[in-house]
């Protein structure tokens, strides 16, 4: 089982470390981030369980980690993290039920306890 709490730690701090570097690109991407995410007309915990779902079918582990991260800071709950997995599951068949279930795990550990 992965440890999604150290693998959001990891992505973070390697994110930081590559941000010192090669800081244009990786500028350019957080201020996209954030304009993508910014309330309008979706708000941002809705926009956050849409890049879980894309996250999951994409079958990309740090991409799970930080949006199940960001979807709870934003608010949503676990029921509709879940729902988010089984629109994912839906469109992206097996691989995504595969992935699916990794982001259920990263609920799971990044979620506070019940």
């Amino acid at each position: 089982m992965k440890d999604y709490k150290e693998k959001l730690n990891d992505l973070s701090a390697t994110a930081r470390k590559l941000g010192a570097e090669l800081k244009g690109p990786m500028g350019a991407f957080v201020q996209l981030h954030h304009a993508a995410m910014a309330k309008g007309a979706l708000d941002t915990k809705f926009k956050e369980l849409i890049a879980l779902g894309i996250s999951i079918c994409a079958r990309c582990d740090g991409c799970i980690a930080r949006h199940v991260s960001d979807a709870l800071r934003a608010g949503a709950t676990r029921e509709e993290i879940v729902e988010t997995i089984g629109v994912a599951v839906s469109m992206g068949g097996g691989p995504a039920t595969v992935y699916g279930c990794e982001a259920f795990q990263a609920l799971e550990q990044l979620a506070p306890p019940a």
